[in-house]
């Protein structure tokens, strides 16, 4: 049996791993998830911002009707990259989970305990027969007692924690000038004149972190984004409150970033 036969015999089923390893059908939901429009999520002192670019194929298409980032609890939200529909069905089992942990304990659930919850999820669907795994990577931000946190879970359900993050097309890229762009924390440890901002967590305020995200999704394309095309969410730490921006709101913003 050649090569080319043996990978087909095993990525036929996602249940079964290849000889070296490999699980072909959750490599195939990556490869989606890298051909989907881009999302940013940066956290900052202030909370967490989410940016998404919106894939608008057609001037003739409703983009408020194209959906890239979804309010999940008062204090949480999530953006995708990959297949739409299967990040609708993550949002509502997120949402569940969320709505349940409220019933049954009175208060709000953790950030990291809910992107587990949906990681558990996910990574239930490389294992079961009669299914497949979700060809979509999530982004969630979220406040807690802890703080802003921010997440990623690919299709593996393998979650992640960031400071700064990128997930679909151009992801490498981005997440290059995010490194780039903001500065890591030891860097302000070791100045023995730092000014009051540059003590703070994470060393970048919410405005700052709406300008960096915006222009790391504009590294993805050859032309300036349009306002159609974007998608902003910010959780607000003081608040603990999800704010998804208007088409009005996403315009000045897109203004102040270039």
């Amino acid at each position: 049996m050649n090569s080319n036969a043996s990978q087909q015999a095993y990525d036929r089923g996602h249940t079964i791993f290849s000889p070296d390893g490999r699980l072909y059908q959750v490599e195939y939901a990556r490869e989606a998830v890298e051909r989907g429009s881009p999302s940013v999520g940066i956290r900052t002192d202030d909370g967490v911002v989410l940016a998404a670019r919106k894939p608008v194929r057609s001037p003739l298409l409703e983009a408020r009707t194209v959906e890239k980032s979804h309010r999940i609890d008062d204090h949480v939200a999530v953006a995708s990259a990959g297949h739409a529909a299967d990040a609708r069905q993550l949002v509502a089992v997120a949402r569940e989970a969320a709505q349940r942990h409220r019933l049954r304990y009175g208060e709000p659930i953790g950030v990291e305990s809910l992107t587990k919850a949906i990681a558990d999820h996910v990574q239930e669907y490389t294992q079961t027969g009669g299914s497949r795994p979700y060809g979509t990577a999530l982004l969630v931000a979220g406040v807690d007692e802890t703080g802003p946190r921010l997440f990623e879970i690919d299709p593996s359900g393998t979650p992640y924690g960031w400071r700064a993050v990128a997930i679909g097309n151009g992801a490498a890229e981005i997440r290059g000038f995010l490194e780039d762009r903001i500065r890591q924390p030891h860097q302000t440890e070791t100045k023995t004149k730092a000014t009051a901002s540059e003590k703070q967590t994470d060393g970048i305020g919410r405005e700052a972190g709406l300008t960096t995200a915006l222009e790391a999704l504009a590294t993805t394309v050859d032309e300036p984004l349009s306002t159609d095309e974007v998608d902003i969410c910010v959780v607000d730490a003081e608040t603990a409150s999800v704010d998804l921006f208007s088409s009005d709101r996403v315009s000045d913003e897109l203004q102040a970033a270039s």
